[in-house]
């Protein structure tokens, strides 16, 4: 009895070990990716990675298995054989993202939108504070992405993190780094238009004081699509990343 009960701790053991190392693994994979270390279109090689994250090729073969349902890789077939590859930076991707996101905050928001006014001021005031920077950004020109990134994902995730729930906030959390591969590619781009970015979250801020949920839903989800339409229009000057 003694026995059994030590070798269910043991595999218990085991198993847990292998987890840490499948979430480790998955997120430093996925870091690569959305970071452009491993480029759009690019051979998903196991073994390079394995050696790279100094780890071994279970947990690393597991987690290209969870990326791969995530979308960050997918299998590309020719004739002679199969692959993994990163996955490329298409226009339709971007427009599947960008909608998922925007309904997802837009779901999100509606709780914000119902909360006391005196929360809401509260909210509305950080997110005035936030957009105030970017404003500062535009006036002075400065053309600095990652804060601009860092900025926006900011005033995105205080809309949603007083309405969410753990199901949106998981969703929101597994989608949101495959919208930051196309921002850290294009942002140089993108950032022209940042003045309509900044207009559009002055309407969410003024949907939230508000308190109208049908208002900040229709905002967010404007914000998204217009922003996805913008994208499109920089991904057809600089081309697709990664197609075939």
């Amino acid at each position: 009895m003694q026995s059994h009960a030590t070798g269910s701790k043991h595999s218990s053991r085991l198993k847990a070990v292998h987890g840490n190392s499948l979430r480790k693994a998955f997120h430093e994979i996925r870091e690569l990716i959305v970071h452009g270390k491993l480029s759009p279109g690019s051979w998903v090689v196991e073994g390079d990675l394995a050696r790279h994250l100094a780890m071994s090729r279970t947990p690393v073969r597991s987690a290209l298995a969870w990326l791969q349902r995530e979308g960050y890789v997918i299998e590309h077939k020719n004739a002679r054989k199969s692959r993994l590859v990163v996955a490329p930076l298409t226009k339709e991707d971007a427009g599947e993202l960008y909608a998922i996101i925007g309904h997802v905050e837009g779901l999100a928001s509606r709780q914000t939108a119902a909360l006391p006014k005196s929360r809401r001021m509260e909210i509305a005031a950080r997110l005035k504070g936030l957009n105030n920077q970017l404003r500062d950004i535009i006036r002075v020109r400065d053309s600095r992405a990652a804060g601009i990134f860092d900025l926006d994902r900011n005033f995105h995730h205080t809309v949603i993190e007083f309405g969410a729930g753990p199901r949106l906030l998981a969703l929101h959390k597994s989608i949101e780094p495959q919208a930051e591969r196309y921002w850290r590619l294009y942002a140089s781009s993108i950032i022209n238009d940042l003045h309509l970015s900044v207009a559009e979250h002055d309407e969410i801020i003024a949907a939230i004081l508000a308190g109208d949920a049908d208002r900040v839903e229709r905002a967010l989800q404007a914000n998204w699509q217009n922003g996805c339409e913008r994208l499109a229009r920089v991904i057809d000057i600089f081309g697709e990343r990664g197609s075939w």
